[in-house]
């Protein structure tokens, strides 16, 4: 690991806010924040916000003065909202942004001993910004379940390419990546330290590993790595995604690297998606998923993603670059359908440890207590969102996806008729499969199209506003020109484009 600045003189590890309070962080407080701060003789309370280009914005504030620092933390702080939102008039821009106590983190990167926390937007009169991003995803929650009376639980697979310098020893071996270990695979250090970090500031980590993607193009090395999350409140998701994008890019610049989210770099390799797994809960239980399969809520869940997916696109991936990704052959997919354990359908049911418990007693045969204990991880995973995506707008409109599909009568018989059992690129029937398919939108303008056709769904509850989906789609519509250039025959004008877009989340 890189050393840095510690601001308690102890090891990494004693940097998590909910041990140093002994306190659960669901019950932070301001006087908690206020407390730690003095105590730790912390100097800097930085605001983070997430603004309308989906990255993490900052605000510092001195804590010398302890009347102005029970103030901000009070009240918040003004933000001029024009430069953060293009559907906030420049004549009317001023916002507040007011700190979650909840999200409160000890900032790992600061050379001043600093807390960090995550703000949500409010307007002059002191309502919830209803184009902020953050409050969107929690009134989506709140539409389906009062539609409902179900939750939704998100986890989301990070996947970034870094690109580094030939290493000559032991060079990149293209498409052999997935789950591989140093010294052929490289960087897991940046990888383990980034999740160290993160499960730091609070937020739960599934696993990381190595992803297939690793390429040698015109004298660099590029290696892709993902990072999974695991299941959450779909607000509490994509905040971590939005962090984890910053965690890693510091990281990265300290070890003189770049680090790129981007939906396809080199022609032929990997791209790097951001796979969300959903599921529904109930008075905590999950609903989805039984001994003997799919529960007729999960299909309908199903129908809703597969009815809504040409729209969907238009917020999983809204950048020219993401269809160079969507393309047959690969995994990353282009025609609307499911199937199981199938990566190459639009949404998969992955495995759910459904019924093997006992994996555990065959592999430690010498431990007869050892057997798997019975618990329910069923999923459904959305396939198609790229990195270029932004979090919080992605993970509401899949909400929104999954009411629809819980409240349209016909969902159980869509489901029905998008089933594919296997891979659709293989085999005598796979023709016939595709030919009967609907397929996404193939450019930024079509799926700007079908957000169009389909945004009243959106709008149901004012979980997206009107703004918000003419913003969404005129910036799909700004892209012509950028698309037109990615369908030429110039290599290099292609490959400008494609770094034009290298940092476009």
């Amino acid at each position: 690991m890189i050393e840095r600045s510690n601001v308690f003189g102890t090891p990494t590890g004693h940097r998590n806010l909910e041990r140093l309070l002994d306190k659960d962080r669901q019950s932070f407080t301001k006087q908690d924040l206020l407390k730690f701060i003095v105590d730790n003789e912390i100097q800097l309370l930085n605001f983070r916000f997430i603004a309308g280009d989906g990255r993490i914005k900052t605000f510092n504030f001195v804590t010398s003065d302890w009347r102005h620092l029970d103030r901000v933390l009070s009240t918040g702080e003004r933000v001029d909202g024009s430069s953060l939102f293009r559907t906030v008039d420049a004549g009317s821009s001023d916002l507040y942004v007011v700190p979650r106590y909840t999200t409160a983190f000890v900032n790992p990167f600061s050379s001043i001993p600093a807390v960090d926390v995550l703000c949500s937007f409010f307007t002059h009169e002191g309502t919830p910004l209803p184009n902020d991003p953050e409050f969107m995803v929690r009134k989506a929650q709140k539409s389906l379940k009062d539609a409902t009376g179900f939750e939704m639980e998100t986890l989301a697979e990070l996947e970034y390419y870094l690109v580094t310098e030939p290493d000559h020893l032991f060079p990149a071996c293209a498409q052999k990546g997935y789950g591989e270990s140093q010294p052929f695979g490289r960087w897991e250090q940046l990888r383990t330290e980034a999740m160290v970090l993160l499960g730091q500031m609070g937020f739960s980590l599934k696993y990381g590993h190595s992803e297939v993607g690793q390429v040698s193009d015109q004298g660099r090395e590029l290696f892709q790595h993902e990072i999974e999350f695991n299941l959450m409140p779909p607000n509490r998701s994509a905040d971590a995604v939005v962090v984890a994008r910053w965690v890693l890019r510091m990281l990265a610049k300290q070890y003189g690297l770049s680090v790129t989210f981007s939906p396809k770099l080199v022609s032929g390799h990997a791209g790097s998606g951001l796979h969300i797994h959903t599921r529904l809960v109930k008075d905590g239980k999950s609903v989805i998923g039984t001994q003997d399969g799919l529960t007729d809520v999960a299909r309908q869940v199903l129908a809703g993603y597969l009815e809504m997916a040409p729209s969907l696109t238009a917020f999983g991936n809204p950048s020219p670059v993401s269809f160079l990704r969507l393309v047959p052959n690969q995994e990353a997919p282009v025609y609307i359908c499911w199937g199981k354990k199938n990566r190459s359908a639009l949404i998969r049911v992955p495995l759910g440890w459904n019924g093997v418990q006992d994996m555990a007693r065959v592999a430690n045969p010498q431990d007869p207590n050892s057997s798997t204990p019975e618990f329910e991880n069923q999923t459904l995973e959305v396939r198609s969102p790229d990195g270029a995506a932004d979090s919080h707008l992605l993970h509401a409109s899949l909400v929104v996806a999954a009411r629809r599909g819980l409240q349209n009568p016909n969902a159980l018989e869509l489901a029905d008729s998008l089933y594919v059992g296997s891979n659709i690129f293989k085999g005598e029937n796979g023709q016939a499969i595709r030919d009967r398919l609907p397929k996404l939108p193939m450019s930024c303008g079509e799926a700007a199209v079908a957000l169009n056709q389909q945004r009243e769904h959106f709008e149901v509850d004012d979980v997206f506003t009107p703004a918000t989906i003419d913003g969404v789609i005129g910036l799909l519509n700004s892209f012509e020109a950028d698309e037109a250039g990615l369908r030429s025959t110039d290599a290099r004008q292609m490959a400008e484009i494609v770094e034009k877009y290298l940092h476009c989340s």
